[in-house]
């Protein structure tokens, strides 16, 4: 069951008690977001005009909701969360936040800590129930190359902080991690610094890529160690070629994200 760098299970009570609430603590976080997608926005959506101005409210409200998730965790003894300055985060604006990808919780996190926060969604969330709300909040992935970088200037402009795991899914338990060159693109098209931002803290066995549901880490909570990095302002780079500005924002930010991985 477990990957063969964690050690046993300790204590079977208290993992299996931990598995339960993860599980309980997922089914809180469906149901609510569904009440959420389905009664509370679409009524704000009529209240408040035009789409930008209901934007900011609703990105708020959704912020405080995975606040209170990540606050329902702790309580529940299965997550922790260290952070040196916290006001850092919540004060940002037009920022670019690059992060690694451990585990499936860490847009919750960012989201928590950056109420104004938008980001590039895959657009298979913009199905079903879902339809048009995630479309009216966040930038989707299906549109084409120049559309979605100026999408994401646009967004920047507006005071907003967009959040980008360059890996662009979970970062792997081992082997090389492809990081992409989308942040370092929007960084140089929009002149906006990156905020990179580095998760780290315990295993996050049953929450990586692949991972079973019912897995947990063996021995103890899920910590995440928030770090982050100073800001890479891409004008440093001007005086390079384009595609040589990008390369180089590129390695700056993964250096931080991922200090101890391979990557290409």
């Amino acid at each position: 069951m477990f990957p063969p760098d964690l050690p046993p299970v300790s204590n079977k009570a208290l993992y299996a008690y931990r598995v339960f609430a993860k599980l309980f603590a997922f089914f809180f976080f469906g149901l609510s977001s569904l009440v959420l997608a389905i009664v509370v926005i679409p009524i704000m959506r009529l209240l408040i005009h035009p789409k930008e101005r209901f934007q900011k409210p609703i990105r708020r409200l959704i912020s405080t909701f995975m606040r209170f998730f990540i606050s329902l965790a702790h309580i529940l003894r299965i997550v922790d969360m260290e952070i040196a300055d916290r006001k850092c985060l919540r004060n940002l604006s037009s920022k670019i936040i690059v992060a690694n990808h451990p585990s499936i919780l860490d847009v919750v996190i960012l989201l928590s800590l950056i109420p104004n926060a938008d980001c590039i969604v895959n657009a298979r969330l913009n199905q079903g129930i879902l339809r048009g709300v995630v479309s009216q909040l966040y930038i989707l992935n299906s549109l084409n190359f120049e559309d979605l970088i100026q999408a994401c200037v646009e967004s920047l402009k507006r005071g907003n902080c967009l959040i980008i795991f360059p890996e662009g899914t979970r970062t792997p338990r081992t082997g090389k991690v492809i990081i992409r060159k989308g942040a370092a693109r929007i960084a140089a098209a929009s002149g906006c610094n990156i905020v990179p931002i580095h998760i780290g803290g315990t295993d996050k066995f049953g929450l990586g890529k692949k991972d079973p549901w019912t897995g947990f880490n063996p021995n103890e909570r899920y910590i995440y160690d928030i770090s982050v990095g100073e800001d890479i302002n891409p004008e440093k780079y001007k005086s390079l070629s384009s595609p040589a500005a990008v390369r180089a924002i590129m390695r700056e930010y993964s250096a931080f994200i991922l200090p101890q991985k391979g990557t290409v």
